[in-house]
């Protein structure tokens, strides 16, 4: 039984490199929706390119900035993070997200000719709180999060539909596991997230595979499937 264990813990790394390989699905760009209308089904497989900031604070304390460009729809987006490490497991994360997509980006989502008329912007203030443990190496991450939607006036088919604002919930249970590449961690990683919109119930779901390779000490290169690809680029903490 010894040995069996011995045999799997080796062949783990190894097999969730091919796991990042062999998954596929569609996946939607990053945070970016179509608003209710049209025929399909709000999710789109982009290139998509984005930079983050990292700036340590406090020993605690970590602030995070983005920025999204998603190609097909031509749709930019911004984001601010500000983590907090409560204990040794528990981080929790409030944030704020702003994107907008043009008319024709949003036909494109919605599978829809000529159905919007007008650029679409929404905003989100979330916060979430995430469980991380290591078994073997192995990174697992609970992340719960709520999201405050705010959905303006636009317009479909020629009118104008209300602003609103919605609530959405979303969890995702991801894994990395770290691996020595000539003297550099270079750590794949995988994950599940569903999310749950009000009014409409489960709505949709993403799976995310990628790799985190060091390109130097304070920068990141983090390719992932479906031509999405994200620059991370870290500062030194400014905490005494």
């Amino acid at each position: 039984m010894k040995g069996f264990t011995k045999f799997a813990l080796h062949l783990a790394p190894t097999f969730l490199v091919l796991l990042l390989i062999a998954l596929g699905g569609r996946c939607v760009a990053q945070e970016v929706n179509a608003p209710n209308g049209g025929r399909g089904s709000g999710s789109v497989s982009a290139p998509t390119g984005w930079a983050e900031l990292i700036a340590p604070v406090h020993d605690r304390i970590d602030l995070k900035f983005y920025g999204f460009y998603t190609g097909e729809v031509k749709a930019p987006a911004a984001q601010f993070d500000a983590t907090f490490r409560a204990t040794k497991f528990l981080s929790i994360t409030p944030s704020y997200l702003y994107y907008s997509i043009p008319a024709d980006g949003l036909n494109e989502l919605a599978n829809h000719s000529r159905g919007f008329t007008r650029t679409f912007e929404e905003q989100q203030f979330r916060i979430d709180a995430t469980l991380a443990h290591s078994i073997r190496k192995f990174e697992i991450s609970d992340r719960n999060m709520y999201v405050r939607r705010f959905l303006p006036t636009y317009m479909y088919a020629g009118k104008p539909l209300p602003a609103k604002e919605t609530n959405r919930y979303r969890n995702r249970i991801a894994v990395a596991y770290p691996l020595a590449v000539k003297g550099h961690v270079w750590k794949p990683f995988a994950s599940y997230e569903g999310f749950y919109d009000q009014g409409s119930g489960w709505s949709k779901n993403r799976v995310q595979t990628g790799v985190t390779v060091p390109l130097e000490k304070y920068v990141s290169f983090q390719p992932m499937h479906y031509l999405m690809f994200g620059l991370i680029f870290r500062t030194k903490s400014i905490s005494r």
